[in-house]
């Protein structure tokens, strides 16, 4: 929590841009983990207990030796595209509402951080519910598309313009929320914990030499990375569910699912509660650097360079 006064104003628009752009470099260089990440998540062992993949090496090899490397990037258009707004309202809502409810001296109480964290993963869910399910339906085509092909069946190609009309055909707009329920419960206690966490450890860190007040640029890093770490591991069963219900098609025998408490009761019925850390692993793989990499991207105060602005210490 920073000691000095608090600033008369906030813009918000240098922190959308920072948010954006933090999004961008941070979802390109973590996009092949989170395929594997969906991909261990969506699949259920057989009543003989075999599974598709062993492994998360496992799932990289044969996910390259049928789709080549580029497959690795299946549905990273759709998520770059939507990870931009998706990022911006995240970081920016954070540092808004850290803003508005920090005292006049700047100080924010550790409740009040918890709020402003949940408060922006709430707002967050309006981009990140429709982002996920497509990014979701193109990460684990391939693994539907093995299961065809062993089976004899022909299999057909899809794009996520395709399941985004066919699910606003069929269901509206509101077909793109599919398991929106879970998507909020999993962003508002990720970002009650991690906002708090990553700005308690940036705080505590070493100053940058131009009087800012500043941490230096590793160590905001290092703040994303130890918070992200901690914050994805937690909400891992909430993102199996999540991803679980938003896996619009399912391999012949695979369960289908009506709802949040549904997919929880027979997830744990049928495969156990270590059912709900599949994936933990790529999961903290992926959230952790992202975040490292997006804090220390959106620190730099690209957003108030590009528009002359003069950058402010946050709360």
């Amino acid at each position: 929590m920073a000691d000095q006064k608090k600033a008369a104003s906030f813009n918000v628009l240098p922190k959308i841009i920072n948010g954006g752009i933090a999004g961008i470099i941070g979802v390109t260089c973590v996009f092949p983990m989170d395929l594997v990440k969906t991909r261990l998540q969506n699949q259920q062992i057989g009543p003989n207990g075999e599974k598709m993949y062993s492994s998360i090496i496992d799932c990289f090899r044969k996910t390259i030796k049928q789709d080549g490397f580029f497959g690795m990037y299946r549905g990273s258009a759709v998520n770059i595209l939507l990870v931009t707004p998706e990022k911006a309202i995240k970081l920016a809502a954070n540092d808004y509402f850290r803003y508005h409810l920090a005292t006049p001296e700047g100080k924010l109480p550790l409740h009040m951080a918890g709020i402003a964290g949940g408060l922006a993963g709430l707002f967050q869910i309006i981009v990140t519910t429709p982002m996920e399910l497509l990014k979701i339906q193109m990460q684990d085509a391939g693994r539907i598309a093995s299961a065809e092909r062993a089976a004899g069946r022909e299999v057909q190609k899809t794009t996520a313009l395709d399941v985004a009309k066919t699910l606003v055909k069929e269901h509206g707009i509101f077909g793109l929320y599919k398991g929106v329920k879970a998507t909020g419960v999993r962003d508002v206690v990720f970002s009650v914990v991690y906002f708090p966490m990553m700005a308690s450890i940036n705080d505590a860190g070493p100053r940058k030499a131009d009087n800012s007040g500043e941490a230096v640029f590793y160590w905001s890093l290092f703040a994303g990375l130890s918070a992200g770490m901690f914050s994805a591991l937690l909400v891992t069963p909430f993102d199996v569910i999540k991803t679980r219900l938003q896996a619009i098609k399912k391999i012949e025998g695979e369960k289908e699912f009506d709802g949040f408490f549904d997919c929880l009761t027979k997830t744990m019925k049928y495969e156990g509660p270590l059912a709900f850390f599949k994936g933990g692993l790529c999961r903290v793989m992926v959230i952790a650097p992202m975040f490292g990499i997006a804090q220390m991207v959106y620190f730099t105060g690209v957003g108030e360079m590009i528009l002359g602005i003069e950058r402010k210490k946050s709360v």
